[in-house]
């Protein structure tokens, strides 16, 4: 049976295209990654897709005069693949709401944060600001309103005292490296589907626990 294709795009140095890479190369993962769409002609998550044999692109937005014709060069390239869904990961660039909504219901994005909390840029420092005590990522669809689009699922992690940018950054990257392949292999096989304004799964999806920070003593 022929995999669902995926289309990746990134800008930076790609850590989470390595999670979903590691992902769909299990046998039994129901995707595969059939191309991979840079931003910037030097982005380190490139030789991810090297390493493994992956068909990439690079689509300077600096080459394109409008939003919406670099949009139509990044639709092209995606459609030339038959991409079924395409993944956001580090993708530094706003996209236009035709190419939103063409790709509506196909079109997900990591976000570091437990949305609807904290949308938008420097989210662990505003975190740290704010003095909240559970931190995370969210996997969502993609729609014109900036971080707001359905949630397909959500993964925890405490604030510890002391920490900093850096440190709070690398310990919800994790949880994004473990969260993205299983939100993507939820929504291949059908397992979760928008429903209204909202992602619903089927009948047999389990939750892994509470957190509780500070941790409970008695």
């Amino acid at each position: 049976m022929a995999k669902t294709k995926i289309g990746v795009l990134i800008s930076g140095r790609g850590s989470n295209l390595k999670s979903l890479i590691d992902a769909v190369a299990a046998e039994d993962f129901p995707a595969e990654i059939a191309l991979v769409i840079s931003s910037q002609p030097k982005a380190a998550g490139l030789q991810h897709a090297a390493a493994a044999n992956i068909p990439q692109a690079t689509i300077d937005h600096r080459d394109f005069q409008t939003r919406e014709d670099f949009d139509a060069a990044l639709d092209a390239a995606l459609h030339m693949k038959d991409i079924d869904y395409v993944c956001l990961a580090g993708f530094m660039r706003m996209l236009s709401d035709k190419f939103v909504d063409d790709w509506r219901g196909k079109l997900l994005n990591i976000h570091p944060s437990l949305l609807p909390a904290f949308r938008g840029l420097h989210v662990q420092e505003r975190m740290l600001d704010s003095g909240v005590k559970i931190a995370g990522c969210t996997v969502h669809f993609v729609t014109p309103e900036m971080d707001a689009g359905p949630i397909i699922g959500q993964a925890a992690a405490p604030v510890l005292p002391g920490d900093t940018v850096e440190t709070l950054s690398a310990r919800i990257l994790e949880l994004e490296h473990k969260l993205y392949p299983r939100c993507l292999r939820l929504i291949v096989e059908g397992k979760a589907r928008i429903s209204g304004a909202v992602v619903a799964y089927n009948t047999g999806i389990t939750t892994s626990g509470t957190l509780i920070n500070p941790p409970a003593s008695d």
